[in-house]
């Protein structure tokens, strides 16, 4: 299996405007006519049931990007299936990629996306793309490389979770600081203040509590409440879903990792706060249209039942 790091150079190539133009081969799909140009041409086809690699650049017309598998962790693939009919010309210059293929070609949104092109761009706006292809594996192989990304990003994440621990415990800090809150901090990160301490034993992984709570954004946007009066006062009421305490069953991942490490200090009708740094809430992928990437998360939370 070769390494990956020949993608963007074979990316490169579709961009390069300075090849000479013997090097240049046009063709055009029979459906939607759409004209592309190779930049390179590779030779072998994947065998149907085998699986292509490739890289893919997505430009407006005003070449600014609005999408690249270059900036994420595993590249675009397709399986070659000869008994798959060509729906439109993307299909047929994706379905004949070649090992090696650097291609570029442009058209309109709408026949680049079909008609659920993106909301922000018109249906006749020009979009350019760039295509380079660079593997063939079978299953197996296929299983294996995408793996070998996965542990490589999930080390990456957990050294930028790292520093982002550090990094929003500060604003944290600094938030509690202007807010006159005395907050505890875990070895994990998570900070917290026990407002009103409950009764009953120690809860242990494993416990079912149920837990009013309220969540808000640093800049005090409410995200999520059980609490229905809380809902009304914020504006974001919905008579459609059940204003109730929330069963957990803590300490064992069903929740965000700084509301499975805060609960474990809570028992019965204990009321706390947990202010919570990205890495033990959503993380760089965020949640929903108000929780973005990298979010601290600041929750007000209520045990109102513990059931062993």
């Amino acid at each position: 299996m070769k390494n990956s790091k020949s993608l963007l150079a074979l990316l490169v190539l579709a961009l390069v405007v300075t090849v000479s133009s013997c090097q240049k081969k046009t063709k055009v799909t029979e459906k939607d006519g759409i004209e592309y140009t190779y930049i390179n041409e590779g030779a072998q086809k994947p065998e149907s049931g085998e699986y292509m690699l490739y890289h893919l650049e997505i430009k407006n017309g005003k070449d600014s990007v609005i999408y690249t598998t270059l900036d994420q962790p595993f590249p675009g693939y397709l399986q070659a299936n000869d008994s798959i009919p060509y729906n439109n010309g993307m299909d047929e210059i994706f379905l004949n990629l070649k090992k090696g293929d650097s291609i570029t070609f442009e058209s309109s949104a709408e026949t680049i996306f079909g008609p659920n092109f993106p909301p922000f761009l018109e249906a006749g706006e020009s979009v350019k793309v760039r295509l380079g292809a660079f593997e063939i594996m079978d299953e197996m192989g296929i299983q294996d490389y995408f793996a070998k990304v996965m542990e490589k990003e999930n080390a990456e994440k957990a050294e930028r979770a790292k520093v982002l621990i550090v990094e929003e415990g500060e604003t944290i800090e600094e938030y509690a600081q202007q807010n006159g809150l005395n907050v505890q901090k875990t070895e994990n990160g998570l900070y917290y203040v026990i407002e009103e301490e409950g009764t009953g034993e120690e809860v242990t992984p494993g416990t079912t509590m149920y837990v009013n709570y309220a969540g808000y954004l640093l800049d005090g946007t409410l995200f999520d409440t059980s609490w229905e009066q809380i809902a009304k006062d914020n504006n974001v009421y919905n008579e459609q879903r059940p204003y109730e305490p929330l069963p957990v069953n803590v300490g064992m991942g069903q929740v965000i990792p700084g509301w499975d490490e805060g609960l474990l200090l809570l028992k019965k009708g204990s009321k706390a706060k947990f202010l919570i740094p990205s890495p033990l809430a959503y993380g760089e992928n965020g949640a929903g249209a108000l929780i973005g990437p990298n979010s601290i998360l600041i929750f007000d939370v209520e045990v109102t039942e513990v059931q062993k």
